[in-house]
């Protein structure tokens, strides 16, 4: 199982807002010895938004969906997952009463009384039409949920709201899977050196050591930097050690110039 995160909305297409989602679910999915297989970014369009949601829901995998779960007429999100499922939309009775909650307390805060028939908080009630089924996921912020169908979870686009419930995810339905693999990576600078000279020994390394993957970050260099490769290997700690040893002895067969670009770094 690949854990996957898709970000949606237009806003981030046209350049108006910058994704957070994408580096922040890499952390929170490293502390936790984890780390993201795929990402995907798509608009506010409902049928692009169910096409992928078939393909990724036949995959198996572990997905995050950050936005678009609104109750505006650019929000798509749960309307498309209820068709990418095959299943019925309709208004989850917990959810129902968390937006009511909320829309009472916002009243309170203001000095008056809720009108919960008021056509503003009926609309307010289509956040928690979910695809039948459905299970909820509580959202510390303002209280009104976002959703999961399998191994799906939808979350707003809003960070402050996203981030926790993601991490909740995670804590509650995936604590085996922390720290289950260890991991390990090591590297070089390898500096003046054709990369096409240096790919015959990465595939070679791979294919010595099944457990690992090598790596190659080319620079073109700057006014301080010549122009160098960021060189190396990471994956199982005992295959990624031996890997590493190999792929030195290699560079100084090719009698390359190379240093460490810093302590092996670990994870697990």
């Amino acid at each position: 199982m690949s854990i996957g995160l898709i970000i949606i909305g237009d806003e981030i297409l046209s350049g108006k807002r910058t994704d957070q989602h994408f580096p922040k679910v890499v952390q929170l999915l490293a502390a936790r010895g984890l780390q993201l297989g795929w990402a995907e970014y798509l608009g506010d369009e409902r049928e692009r938004i169910a096409d992928t949601l078939r393909r990724t829901f036949a995959s198996g995998d572990l997905v995050f969906c950050c936005g678009g779960i609104g109750a505006t007429p650019d929000d798509h999100t749960r309307q498309a997952a209820a068709m990418a499922a095959g299943l019925p939309l309709v208004l989850h009775e917990e959810g129902k009463r968390l937006i009511q909650q909320r829309i009472v307390q916002m009243a309170r805060e203001a000095g008056h009384a809720a009108d919960l028939e008021a056509p503003e908080n009926l609309q307010r009630l289509q956040m928690a039409e979910f695809a039948e089924g459905a299970a909820l996921i509580p959202n510390p912020y303002n209280n009104v949920p976002g959703f999961a169908i399998g191994t799906h979870y939808f979350v707003p686009g809003f960070p402050v709201m996203a981030w926790p419930m993601i991490e909740w995810v995670l804590d509650t339905h995936y604590a085996d899977l922390f720290h289950r693999e260890q991991r390990a990576e090591h590297a070089v600078l390898v500096y003046e050196t054709a990369e096409s000279l240096l790919t015959p020994m990465m595939v070679e390394l791979e294919a010595a050591f099944p457990r690992i993957k090598v790596f190659s970050l080319p620079s073109v260099g700057d006014a301080q930097t010549r122009r160098h490769i960021e060189l190396g290997v990471k994956g199982e700690p005992e295959q990624a050690a031996a890997a590493f040893a190999q792929l030195c002895a290699g560079l100084e067969q090719l009698k390359a110039e190379f240093h460490p670009a810093g302590d092996a770094r670990a994870s697990g």
